[in-house]
């Protein structure tokens, strides 16, 4: 199905559907094991008393007086005002209370003493001294008859080192797991070189052949992979070995991931899941140590299935590396070669790896040994799309004038993916219309969303820009009427639709694998019509069909570039190939092999392609001008027409 409006109308392209796999791939979830106070709540615990005690001794701080001078101490010794002092290596204490502490040392180097017979009287002064090595203190306490004892500040010394120490150790500590546990290591540095790969054990795989349709030769490729894993003694006892890798190429949605899921569910096995982009982390060689540990616990679980997804992510290839150096993917990309060369074709294990881009894998993963064989995963043709679309609607009620044959046939190009989405988006539409079924009409709105976009209902039209959106589609649509094997109009419409203000929708009668010259030409007039229609109502060109003559123009470049369509060049492939040094952290970025007269060349033989169609189709719309002018006005009025509308006002022409 084509879309030649004023603005994009290619499917997009979903990613591959897949089951989810469980979260407890060993049968049931353990149960949860009551709630204890563990390490966390003691640390906790830990900081909370800390802080107090800080915040405590720091308050006493404030109220004890400030260090004398140890002349004005000795002073007050002979004064007689201090009448005992407490002694240690680093401050002297004296108090104006004669009754002694009765365990002097439970002071623990705080700046207060505590007397557990009654404490310190409210009239005592506390007086305190940095010592210096004067010996004739002691003789002088003893001449005044001062009490004098000494006393421990070890306790005070660990409380000092753990405030000075402790606290900062564990605040860094606490720092390092939430960005850890932030990085998606879960807080252990040795975990960093564990692989993430989903293991789910063999039986738990509900997938199988049979939730498989539209690939079917691609099924029996992978047949013979299953039967080696539940009877391997069959091949071995012949003598042959059964290919190590398996690499599934295809375009997005086409239903890789499910494939590999259908056999690990047939064979029976374990099965271990993971994405290319989960071996690359910011650290240098994790990405090696976790594709190690991910073969070293395949090996213990064999027979069992690897599947990497997205395999390009860390297999690029590393020609284009000339300008050196070792970065983290290359050596993920070395370990894996070494581990796929590192194990017999005996041993039950079994490589899946799938990716979209097989023109940028490295030459040493897909030689003989590694992955040996490569299975195209392709967008599905009628009939698999009618396989598919019976699959997702099982559990869909669906009207019984639905025909899903016919909505098979008018989503051509669509992967199994979109599909899937189709029959979602059906179902959708048909509950928000109020409906108990899903009708043929919730499809046909399903797949025109999907194509052309999301209907903007509040979006309302200038007279001007209806009146010329009528015609731009209106020429779409007799162009495609009038040229040879062109896909019939299936429906118009002039209802804002995404970033298009009108669209028109052509029905292929069949799939279609080679297209010819001719062919490629009828494209480009009809993607024309819409300019050349706006043109000749306006005498001028509009902005409308920027997106028309993008498609045009690569359809004619193609021709010239990639097909041998061009009079200089004719049967030459003109392709751009290859990539820019050093730049293989990039999408490949191609450079052409030909001169810069050879592009001018390219450049002026587009241009003279194009504005031979345009002055061809300006032909046909000129000599139709009276049948443009009533599909606009009925257009206009209805807004949109179906094929049999559309149909009845060519044929009522006469032409």
């Amino acid at each position: 199905m084509s879309d030649s409006s004023g603005g994009p109308g290619e499917p997009p392209v979903n990613g591959e559907e897949q089951k989810n796999s469980p979260p407890f791939p060993f049968g049931k979830p353990p149960r949860k094991p009551p709630r204890r106070f563990g390490w966390k709540f003691t640390i906790i615990y830990l900081l909370v008393f800390l802080a107090a005690m800080s915040a405590f001794n720091y308050y006493m701080a404030g109220k004890s007086s400030a260090p004398i001078d140890f002349s004005e101490f000795k002073n007050k010794i002979a004064s007689g005002e201090i009448k005992r002092v407490e002694l240690s290596e680093s401050v002297f204490v004296g108090h104006t209370t004669e009754k002694p502490p009765a365990e002097p040392s439970t002071s623990f180097g705080l700046p207060f003493s505590l007397d557990p017979r009654g404490g310190a009287k409210n009239d005592e002064k506390v007086y305190r001294t940095i010592p210096i090595n004067d010996e004739s203190i002691i003789a002088l306490m003893d001449e005044n008859k001062v009490a004098y004892y000494a006393v421990s500040r070890q306790g005070g010394a660990i409380l000092n080192l753990i405030l000075s120490w402790g606290l900062p150790v564990i605040f860094f500590i606490i720092v390092w797991r939430y960005l850890m546990k932030r990085s998606g290591l879960g807080g252990n540095v040795l975990s960093v070189g564990q692989n993430k790969a989903v293991i789910v054990a063999e039986g738990d795989i509900a997938t199988r052949f049979r939730d498989v349709a539209g690939v079917d030769e691609a099924k029996e490729e992978l047949v013979e992979v299953v039967d080696f894993l539940k009877s391997p003694a069959k091949y071995t006892e012949i003598g042959g070995k059964i290919p190590k890798g398996v690499l599934l190429v295809g375009p997005p949605g086409t239903g890789k991931t499910l494939l590999a899921r259908a056999v690990a569910g047939e064979a029976g096995v374990s099965f271990f899941r993971m994405s290319g982009a989960d071996f690359v982390e910011m650290f240098v060689g994790v990405g090696a140590a976790r594709v190690r540990d991910l073969f070293k616990q395949a090996r213990d679980k064999a027979p069992c299935i690897i599947f990497i997804d997205e395999l390009d992510a860390i297999g690029k290839s590393r020609i284009n590396n000339i300008a050196g150096g070792n970065d983290e993917r290359e050596q993920t990309l070395n370990q894996l070669l070494v581990e796929m060369d590192g194990f017999d074709g005996t041993s039950g294990l079994i490589i899946l790896a799938a990716t979209n881009r097989p023109d940028v894998l490295d030459p040493a993963l897909l030689r003989p040994g590694r992955f040996d064989r490569q299975v195209l995963v392709d967008r599905p043709d009628l009939k698999g799309r009618e396989e598919i679309l019976k699959i997702h609607s099982k559990g869909v009620k669906l009207s019984p004038s639905t025909d899903l044959a016919v909505v098979a046939r008018i989503s051509s190009g669509f992967s199994g993916a979109d599909l899937a989405n189709i029959v979602n988006e059906a179902a959708l539409l048909a509950v928000r219309s109020g409906r108990k079924l899903v009708e043929q009409r919730d499809f046909d709105e399903a797949i025109e969303k999907t194509v052309a976009g999301l209907q903007k209902k509040t979006r309302v039209l200038k007279p001007r820009e209806r009146t010329l959106t009528a015609y731009h589609e209106a020429g779409h649509a007799l162009v495609a009427a009038f040229t040879a094997n062109a896909d019939p109009v299936q429906k118009i419409s002039i209802i804002p639709r995404g970033f298009a203000l009108g669209y028109t929708m052509q029905l292929p009668v069949e799939d279609r694998y080679t297209v010819t010259q001719s062919d490629l030409l009828g494209k480009i007039d009809i993607l024309l019509g819409g300019r050349i229609a706006e043109e000749m109502i306006t005498g001028e060109f509009s902005t409308g069909a920027a997106s028309d003559l993008t498609k045009a123009t690569d359809i004619a470049r193609k021709m010239i570039t990639d097909y041998g369509m061009s009079q200089r060049f004719r049967n030459v492939a003109l392709t751009s190939r290859g990539g820019i040094p050093g730049s293989e952290r990039q999408e490949p970025a191609f450079q052409r092999e030909y001169s810069e007269a050879t592009q001018q060349y390219i450049d002026e033989e587009i241009a003279r392609v194009v504005e031979e169609r345009f002055v061809q189709v300006r032909e046909l719309l000129t000599g139709k001008r009276e049948l443009l002018d009533r599909v606009s006005a009925v257009l206009q009025e209805k807004e949109t027409l179906d094929e049999k509308e559309f149909n009845a006002l060519v044929r009522g022409s006469g032409s």
